[in-house]
């Protein structure tokens, strides 16, 4: 992986994969969601992605918007969430990855979901 992007994005497949194992993330990588810390390390993370219950009702992820600030990287976009084949909800996700640019790892994730 050659850009903060594309780290981000590699994440941003994982969602829909549920496989997190090629995600770049940091040992000590944190995610929080509206405030509330949700993930306490990389191997938290990557095991959520891959085996977490609230991130198989993921279907899709689309319309994304990026933007690249020094070591931040934000994602705009919305998510399909659903069962049996089926989307139940859409909604927005913002999040801000913290991904240094000399060391091309996810450090922290700040999420912010909302209906569009």
């Amino acid at each position: 992986m050659n850009t903060q992007v594309e780290v981000a994005q590699a994440y941003l497949d994982a969602l829909v994969s549920h496989d997190g194992n090629a995600v770049p993330f940091d040992p000590r990588a944190v995610r929080y969601e509206a405030g509330i810390k949700t993930a306490f390390s990389g191997n938290h993370l990557r095991r959520s992605l891959s085996r977490g219950p609230q991130f198989r009702l993921i279907r899709a992820v689309r319309e994304v918007a990026w933007s690249v600030a020094g070591d931040d990287v934000t994602a705009d976009y919305l998510l399909d969430a659903g069962l049996f084949g089926r989307t139940f909800v859409t909604v927005r996700v913002i999040e801000t990855f913290r991904i240094p640019q000399n060391d091309l790892r996810i450090r922290r994730i700040d999420a912010k979901i909302r209906r569009p």
